[in-house]
């Protein structure tokens, strides 16, 4: 493999995690920090909720280790009330702001909902021409019809990656056929899971053992082409995300994560 490959969770913030993952007694202050000893990445769910304030930044920054990476969500006022349309204040003003983050911002993550669909696409071109070359950002689908050779080819002129989405909108098979040909020098998988039903995440309820195997081969491959691959497991994938990195980490040849050494590693401090 060729591509530096970084696999993390959607989120860290979870007191189901406290036993399983984080040490017994890990104070919720201390997530971060405790998670950053494990997994080099992470993406951000709470940044699509609001811009994040320059101090929540600093504090993110100073609890991670210099090799830590920080993919955003873009701000669903843009994404979801905006619809990317008229929008080029409020995208200019948080891509300014999460530069504070310097070398540790990672993609950002343009998610829009199943009910944006190829009629807008107007709203699409003008975005992603507006989109710094500077920065990676990867435009997650929910609805089948923007899976096309029209737009595969506007992103590929801009570098900006379809995000390869294991849920519930675009099948499977359609997504690894996208990571055949990759838009952008690097991918953008998230694993999503069907459904929400999922409310326990202290534990593993679903045996992902074939999935694991297929993104698995899928990323090896997709390494070949690009200089980057970000990847991001969700609790309703398993029921508990960290597990799910762990068994993706095993099939990359990747150390996998112990979180017995985590609280080693706590008491040194």
């Amino acid at each position: 493999m060729t591509a530096e490959i970084r696999i993390g969770t959607q989120g860290w913030n979870y007191d189901a995690w406290v036993g399983p993952f984080y040490p017994p007694g890990t104070r919720p202050s201390d997530f971060l920090s405790v998670y950053a000893r494990g997994f080099n990445t992470v993406e951000v769910d709470s940044t699509f909720y609001a811009s994040p304030a320059s101090t929540t930044l600093r504090g993110w920054v100073e609890r991670t280790p210099s090799d830590f990476v920080f993919a955003l969500k873009l701000p669903q006022e843009i994404t979801h009330e905006q619809r990317l349309r008229d929008s080029t204040g409020a995208t200019e003003a948080f891509f300014e702001r999460v530069r504070e983050l310097g070398p540790k911002l990672g993609p950002v993550l343009v998610q829009m909902g199943p009910d944006f669909q190829p009629g807008e696409l107007p709203a699409l071109v003008d975005f992603v021409g507006r989109v710094p070359a500077d920065l990676r950002v990867a435009i997650e689908f929910r609805h089948r019809g923007w899976i096309t050779e029209g737009v595969l080819a506007l992103l590929r002129e801009r570098n900006i990656a379809v995000a390869l989405v294991d849920g519930r909108w675009i099948p499977r098979k359609v997504m690894l056929s996208v990571a055949e040909r990759p838009t952008a020098d690097f991918a953008y998988i998230r694993w999503m899971g069907p459904n929400r039903d999922i409310v326990d995440y202290s534990r593993v309820q679903i045996d992902r053992s074939r999935e694991y195997d297929l993104w698995g081969d899928a990323i090896m491959e997709i390494s070949k082409s690009v200089k980057n691959v970000y990847a991001y497991a969700n609790n309703h994938y398993s029921g508990h995300s960290p597990a799910s990195v762990r068994e993706f980490q095993v099939r990359l040849g990747q150390k996998p994560v112990d979180p017995s050494l985590l609280g080693e590693q706590m008491s040194l401090f």
